[in-house]
């Protein structure tokens, strides 16, 4: 039976725009299918299609605003048996023209100005807007559309639409600003309601003042929104409520929000019921409706930003003058929550940060967290809980100025937010070392998971380009990343120049310098994302929307380039060898680039473009060989300079061997100096070398600089810099996590065949290497889960792989004795079978 059942790879998603959506299933048991019957009810019957394929593009008319559908799918398998049908999935389109919107923009008076410019200053507490409207009759369906800038908080008779919170996404809110929509049916009442927004200023309104840190100022928009509900009544009446002139605009608790700064609140000025009907708002005024249009409104097309954990402070510490610190046990991005009860007017200050000094106060500088950075509160009378609502911190540590000693640890807890993307990957060995190191690189990632892919959740809160492709597998083995990506991906097409530049960062909330503006190893990503997402999901859309995109860029790389050479960028980024010439990065950069985009237009059957691109990767290659071979080395000799050339394929072949082993002895050593941009490289090529020796030795190794040497010393985050706790970096970067795709790649040993995408062909060859005894990997593809797990003692090693419905695998075992395989598999070279989905065990013995 099929199961799973995703529409824009989400589940029954609200407010999609694809008026020819893709749906996509997965099978059960050891299933096999042949062919397929989607039926999307009332609007599209496929029939019975011949096709193991489990995506489907709707093949109906093309679907309108607010169409709510439901569909079903079954298939056949090899024996022409049909399964029953599925039980069904929805999907409903969201406002799709610029005309289906009837509501205005809002806001409170006192943040435009006369001639409805926003004032770029501070100074005044944050906006709720409301307004109220009778509900008449039974409702049997309520959609709220909604979005505001920077950052609202919607509510309806007084209780939240949603649990998503920062919202809306990052995104060139001057070209698109991303609404979500609610079903809201259960909210409402017969007769009167009320709906409230709550606004911040988000990265949106970045305020200049002097008391706390900014990375920039700048303002894009001050706070504003827009909303309209849309409802329809048991007799077929269909009401809309929608902002506009006849809402009241009042002030807020919440005194001043800053996005990198801090926020402010006062407790006693809290209004109870501001939000539900017939409260007294005498003091407010009448909004201001803004003349903005309604054409950048596009709906959310991924997981929003969720809390996804709670810990409760593990510790509250006293530093050496008698502060208060919580320690909340690990490294996150999100709120720090006080939970109090005591008389009002105490003020509190809460300054967070991911290290304390040498008199346990929390560190905060420039190049860790930024600073000064902190949140206060202003308590009211009686038990009361507060964390921020308009921006989020990065912090481990929480300094609570102002708190009365007898406030136990239960005072504070951390709420850990990130983009809501599934959990999908699993990895466990038998060694503590190696759990730690993959432990702190997933919490990285969830640290800067979030509307995009920062490098750090304090100082920066960017979009840094680079980590979105150069660790696309570290994200996507462990989180189901697919809708995610594609917004993503559109973020930084917005983000391209007409001269075809992809800036370092996106969205480009300020315009950087020279090299962290324009480096090919950042702005690379737009070529590299749409062909990894093919790769790895079996989605050729992205390719196809953004292939003219992908060829600007490389046309652009192609203009600045001199003779096939690249020479501006940053190099290989928080590399320690200086040896690595900058030029050599890049053009490894532009090489990649193109290459890769050779590759997009075979696929997508653009022959002539194929065939062009090859010829420019091949004449890249040439030219990268005439600059910097010398005396039968790369560049200036080091690392990097022999990883690329060798990621390339343009080390002379009699001299592979000797370059490969000079780096798998330096790697096995823990001697490593290569940066981020080599990092990830260097692994594919040991990888592809079977040298896993090499790697296993620098992933137990605990010197600087490695990744154990941060486990020691006590990091509870992948750190910005190697060395790690012991210097006052990042504690939040995932940036050099490149380790943890070799870990499920090369110990797990779950890959995919040449050519294959989606993982429907399967290539599991795991590693053994040095005295590890166990290993366990899993993670999802699109046709469902894979797993791996195999374990050794005394002589003997064991293999389990689960292979699921809709893929085969080749599996591989390692040269550890005489190999055992199951009767099913059909053997397809030395120590090597081909298996159909199922379970399988496999085993050796010396």
């Amino acid at each position: 039976m099929p199961t799973n059942l995703r529409t824009c790879d989400l589940t029954d998603p609200l407010g999609i725009e694809a008026t020819r959506p893709v749906l996509s299933w997965r099978l059960t048991g050891a299933a096999t299918q042949t062919a397929y019957h989607v039926r999307v009810d009332g609007l599209w019957d496929s029939g019975e299609v011949e096709s193991a394929g489990q995506r489907v593009v709707y093949g109906g008319a093309p679907l309108a605003s607010r169409t709510a559908a439901r569909w079903q799918v079954r298939t056949r398998d090899e024996a022409g048996r049909w399964s029953g049908w599925s039980e069904p999935a929805r999907f409903e389109l969201g406002l799709l023209e610029p005309g289906d919107w009837t509501a205005s923009w809002i806001t409170h008076p006192g943040w435009y100005d006369e001639g409805g410019d926003p004032r770029v200053g501070e100074g005044r507490p944050l906006p709720l807007l409301a307004g109220e409207f009778t509900a008449s009759g039974r409702v049997t369906r309520a959609r709220l559309y909604v979005a505001g800038l920077g950052v609202y908080v919607a509510s309806l008779n007084g209780s939240p639409v949603t649990d998503a919170v920062l919202e809306p996404a990052y995104t060139d809110f001057t070209r698109r600003v991303a609404y979500a929509v609610h079903d809201v049916t259960a909210l409402l009442r017969d007769g009167r309601n009320a709906l409230g927004l709550a606004l911040g200023p988000g990265i949106a309104h970045v305020f200049p003042h002097q008391d706390r840190y900014m990375k920039f100022y700048g303002s894009k928009a001050a706070p504003k929104a827009i909303a309209q509900l849309e409802v329809r009544y048991a007799d077929g009446r269909e009401e809309r409520f929608r902002t506009d002139a006849g809402w009241l605009a009042g002030e807020g608790p919440t005194t001043r929000s800053h996005w990198y700064g801090g926020e402010d609140y006062d407790a006693r000025l809290e209004l109870p019921g501001w939000d539900v009907p017939g409260a007294d708002r005498s003091g407010w005024r009448p909004v201001v409706a803004l003349p903005d249009a309604t054409g950048t409104l596009r709906a959310r097309a991924c997981p929003p930003i969720r809390v996804t954990e709670e810990l409760p402070a593990v510790e509250k510490l006293t530093a050496a003058d008698g502060t208060p610190v919580f320690d909340v046990g690990t490294v996150i991005a999100g709120w720090a929550e006080l939970r109090l009860d005591l008389p009002a007017g105490r003020y509190l200050r809460l300054v967070p940060g991911d290290q304390l000094d040498a008199f346990g106060r929390v560190i905060q500088s420039k190049p860790t967290t930024g600073a000064p950075i902190f949140n206060t509160y202003v308590t009211k009378e009686g038990p009361q809980r507060w964390r921020p609502s308009f921006r989020y911190d990065g912090f481990r540590y929480v300094e609570v100025q102002g708190l009365p000693e007898q406030a136990g640890r239960e005072a504070l807890a951390g709420l850990a937010l990130r983009a809501d993307n599934d959990v999908i990957g699993r990895f466990e060995t038998s060694d503590p070392l190696l759990d730690g190191i993959h432990r702190i690189i997933d919490r990285a990632v969830r640290g800067n998971m979030y509307s995009v892919l920062t490098d750090c959740p304090h100082r920066e809160k960017l979009g840094w380009l680079e980590q979105t492709h150069l660790l696309f597998d570290v994200v996507a083995y462990n989180y189901d990343v697919a809708a995610y990506l594609r917004e993503l991906l559109v973020t930084i097409a917005e983000a391209q120049t007409p001269e075809g530049l992809v800036p370092d960062i996106a969205p480009e909330y300020l315009v950087f310098d020279g090299a962290f503006r324009d480096d090919p190893n950042w702005g690379g990503a737009m070529v590299r994302i749409p062909w990894q997402m093919y790769r790895w999901y079996g989605d050729a859309s992205a390719l196809e929307r953004h292939y003219d995109a992908m060829a600007r860029y490389v046309g652009y790389l192609t203009g600045k380039a001199d003779d096939g050479i690249l020479r501006h960028g940053l190099g290989d980024w928080f590399g320690l060898d200086d040896t690595t010439q900058v030029p050599l990065v890049s053009t490894w950069g532009y090489w990649r680039a193109a290459g890769t985009l050779a590759r997009a237009a075979e696929a997508l059957g653009r022959g002539d473009d194929a065939k062009r691109y090859k010829a420019l990767t091949d004449a890249i290659s040439a030219a990268f060989t005439g600059a910097f071979l010398k005396d039968g080395r790369f560049g200036g000799g080091g690392q990097a300079s022999q990883v690329f050339a060798l990621d390339m394929g343009v080390v002379p072949a009699e001299l592979v061997p000797d370059a490969l082993d000079e780096l798998s002895a330096a790697v096995r050593a823990g001697e490593i100096t290569v940066g981020e941009v080599a990092l990830p490289a260097l692994y594919q090529v040991l990888t592809r070398a079977g040298r896993h020796d090499a790697l296993y030795g620098f992933a137990t190794s605990t010197t600087h600089p490695s990744y154990g040497y941060q486990v020691r010393n006590g990091a509870t985050a992948l750190t910005e810099a190697w060395d790690g706790p012991t210097r006052g970096l990042s504690q939040n970067h995932y940036m050099l996590g490149a380790i943890d795709a070799w870990f499920y790649r090369g110990l797990g040993g779950i890959g995919q065949a040449p050519g294959s995408t989606g993982f429907q062909n399967l290539l599991i060859a795991p590693a053994a290497p040095g005295d590890l005894a166990s290993v366990t990997a899993r993670t999802a593809t699109p046709y469902g889960e894979v797993g791996v797990a195999w374990r050794r003692a005394d002589g003997a090693y064991e293999l389990e792989v689960e292979v699921p419905p809709g893929s085969t695998a080749e599996v591989r075992l390692p040269d550890l004795g005489a190999a055992r395989a199951p009767d099913a598999a059909q053997a397809v070279g030395e120590r090597a079978w081909e298996v159909p989905a199922g379970r399988w065990t496999f085993g050796a013995r010396r």
